[in-house]
């Protein structure tokens, strides 16, 4: 009996009708496709591996305090593993219009909370997977480590070796759990103070409220600047999906001519896209901003592994009212500047922490917050380094990666990024009904990557 972190029963009592919260990817692979009796053996030789996924969720009566996990006494690897296809040839409209109906769909919370699908049908002889997990499981870095060790690194693992599933463990008893409850609200607290950082612990002991507030200055000079309205409101079930590719070449040589980081140059692509989306809709306006929450992982190299979510984030007010290219990318780089320079992250990250000082009020507060639309922030662009070496699942080798980012907070569209063997994909995902037009938000960023590799090449 293991308990989720504040933040982790945040993500899980925040799911609603409306707002699944799963992070989710698509991944190709080279044909031929194996048969569903083998991925599902391959699934189970690495199980031991991953025990949050023979793992449930289980409430504390009345809530109490934090959830904690348990083995699930039901487990049922066929539940999990599901197997569909989509029509021969199938290339990348039908594969995009699968993947979004299933994305769509809330994981069963009665259940462990993962899904793998194993999609026949596509063009070349390729086939691919779709896997999901929630969000209370893994953030964005944990679930590259989760993929790493449910995939292989080489061609020639060979076939999984036979094992069985391991025999749950005892369910705790309703008493058991409020014991233990009242045991972890009287020794957490001095342990989560132990766990700050040096510098977050000497001014948590001076003020809770100064800790928090570090980045209060800067956060709120960006708050301040107006922003757009359209992106914000209410987001139904179903979503749009697609996504669009960069080579992290590409990025190089923008760098090597005006300077920034990797970051720097995405997020000012992407305000390419968002400049193209408004000008469409007749938004556009001189000095209009996209207002994005960047995730920072805090995580530190110990912690490599860990399926819990170590995650912090700041705001950036991406300048799509302006025209230059070159003028975006020194504004997105002197913010992303001024918040290393003001701690901004540690600070999100101290806010993490102490909610599990309040875990019940944080929790079931979070479920109100992440579901209603707030007009502060537009967008979520988030930015996961994979791994540059190729994976492999029973000996194909993985040749795309497709990443899926969770709507909340009335957001009705997102970002995520992920690189694979020196590419670069985006993954956009948008409400089905807000994001009509989310086809105009990819052509935009992608354009917006043709216009800075230009500029740079022009010098």
């Amino acid at each position: 009996m293991e308990r989720l972190s504040g933040l982790d029963a945040g993500f899980f009592f925040a799911e609603s009708e409306n707002t699944p919260l799963h992070i989710a990817s698509v991944t190709v692979f080279e044909g031929p496709a194996p048969t569903y009796g083998e991925v599902v053996r391959a699934v189970i030789a690495k199980l031991p591996k991953v025990p949050r996924y023979r793992q449930r969720v289980r409430a504390v009566p009345l809530h109490l305090g934090r959830p904690v996990w348990v083995d699930d006494p039901h487990f049922n690897i066929l539940y999990h593993v599901r197997h569909t296809a989509v029509p021969k040839p199938g290339g990348p409209e039908e594969l995009r219009n699968l993947a979004g109906r299933v994305l769509s769909q809330r994981l069963d919370t009665a259940k462990p909370l993962w899904e793998i699908w194993l999609v026949e049908g596509l063009e070349d002889g390729r086939w691919a997977l779709i896997t999901k997990v929630h969000h209370c499981v893994v953030d964005g870095v944990g679930g590259v480590d989760l993929m790493t060790t449910l995939f292989d690194i080489s061609p020639d693992t060979g076939p999984p070796e036979a094992t069985g599933i391991p025999e749950p463990e005892r369910q705790p008893s309703s008493l058991e759990l409020l014991a233990d409850t009242a045991r972890t609200a009287v020794a957490e607290p001095a342990r989560q103070v132990a766990a700050l950082p040096g510098a977050a612990r000497r001014l948590l002991s001076t003020s809770t409220l100064r800790r928090v507030g570090i980045d209060v200055p800067a956060t709120i000079g960006r708050l301040a600047r107006s922003t757009t309205g359209s992106l914000n409101g209410t987001v139904g079930p179903h979503r749009r999906w697609m996504w669009i590719h960069a080579d992290l070449d590409e990025i190089r040589t923008v760098r090597k001519a005006f300077g920034g980081t990797v970051n720097d140059v995405v997020l000012t692509a992407v305000t390419a896209g968002f400049r193209e989306l408004l000008d469409a809709r007749g938004e556009l306006e001189e000095g209009t901003r996209v207002r994005t929450l960047v995730p920072v992982s805090v995580r530190a190299r110990s912690e490599r592994g860990e399926l819990a979510n170590k995650v912090s984030g700041v705001l950036v007010n991406l300048p799509v009212g302006e025209g230059d290219p070159r003028r975006r990318l020194f504004e997105i780089r002197n913010q992303m500047n001024e918040v290393k320079r003001t701690h901004e992250a540690a600070g999100g990250e101290a806010l993490a922490l102490l909610a599990g000082f309040a875990p019940t009020l944080m929790a079931l507060g979070s479920r109100y917050a992440l579901s209603h639309s707030q007009p502060i922030m537009q967008t979520v662009v988030t930015n996961v380094p994979g791994p540059p070496f190729p994976l492999y699942v029973l000996g194909r080798r993985l040749v795309g990666l497709y990443p899926f980012v969770p709507l909340a907070l009335g957001m009705r569209v997102g970002i995520a990024l992920f690189s694979y063997e020196g590419r670069l994909t985006f993954g956009l995902t948008g409400d089905f009904d807000g994001m009509p037009d989310l086809n105009v938000l990819a052509d935009g960023i992608r354009a917006g990557f043709d216009d800075l590799v230009k500029l740079a090449g022009d010098g």
